[in-house]
């Protein structure tokens, strides 16, 4: 399949989605609808967490984990979030962080970015800045983040080689990956593998663990991490019981 017709199916899936929050309409995403009950997104953060964000914040929450949940994010950290769609973990982060702190959010989606805007202004985040662009091409200098994120994106990504190689070379030295992303646990066919509604959402376009482990020590990072945390048992015709959330954790090597 072609790059161009992956990132054009995801650009007017998750388009629409946030069209749809945005207009108090809801969403929908993955193989089924978003709720508490839904396999892949649902019940990720705590309602702590959550109270006090923005509902559209909450509501475009599309993703398979709580990266923010993964990682120590200290005081003065710079963090930038893969796929930051409406931007629920940005603005976690940017708590985090504090106000010496910063946190990047790119997402190549104008609907979602513009989304993101609206949510950052109506939480009074400072600390955050929503940038538009491409995970494989990531438009920031070598060596000024301190910690990467992502929530159920790099596996929509056409060339994930790219986007680990892109996320290590904006690391500092010593700088820590952690995202929360689907695997596929086996074989799947290759008729699912081509259908750009699973690709959309977060299955067709999945690694299998072993693939992800490779990708990331070829892009040169050390200490690598899969856990694999929940299993889902109806995603796609032939991917009962093969498809799973893990958290993916990383770091690049001290100089």
């Amino acid at each position: 399949m072609e790059a161009i017709n992956i990132q054009q199916a995801v650009q007017k899936k998750y388009g629409e989605l946030a069209a749809a929050v945005k207009s108090g309409d809801g969403s929908c995403c993955g193989p089924s609808c978003c709720s508490a009950d839904d396999p892949i997104t649902g019940n990720l953060y705590k309602k702590e967490e959550t109270a006090d964000l923005p509902k559209s914040a909450v509501d475009a929450s599309l993703g398979c984990g709580n990266p923010t949940a993964l990682i120590n994010l200290r005081e003065g950290d710079v963090v930038l979030d893969l796929g930051s769609g409406g931007g629920i973990d940005v603005l976690l982060s940017a708590r985090r962080v504090g106000p010496t702190g910063q946190v990047y959010g790119l997402d190549m989606t104008d609907e979602m970015l513009e989304l993101a805007r609206d949510n950052q202004r109506k939480a009074g985040a400072t600390n955050v800045e929503f940038l538009k662009g491409d995970i494989q091409a990531i438009p920031l200098p070598d060596n000024s983040v301190d910690v990467v994120i992502s929530n159920c994106v790099i596996n929509l990504a056409p060339d994930k080689s790219r986007v680990l190689n892109e996320a290590f070379r904006v690391l500092k030295p010593g700088g820590r990956f952690a995202v929360s992303d689907v695997i596929v646990r086996g074989e799947v066919s290759p008729a699912l593998r081509r259908d750009m509604e699973l690709w959309a959402g977060c299955i067709a376009g999945a690694l299998r663990e072993v693939d992800y482990t490779e990708k990331l020590g070829q892009a040169g990072f050390d200490a690598i991490d899969v856990e694999t945390w929940r299993v889902y048992d109806s995603v796609a015709a032939d991917g009962d019981g093969k498809f799973a959330s893990a958290f993916i954790r990383a770091r690049k090597p001290q100089v």
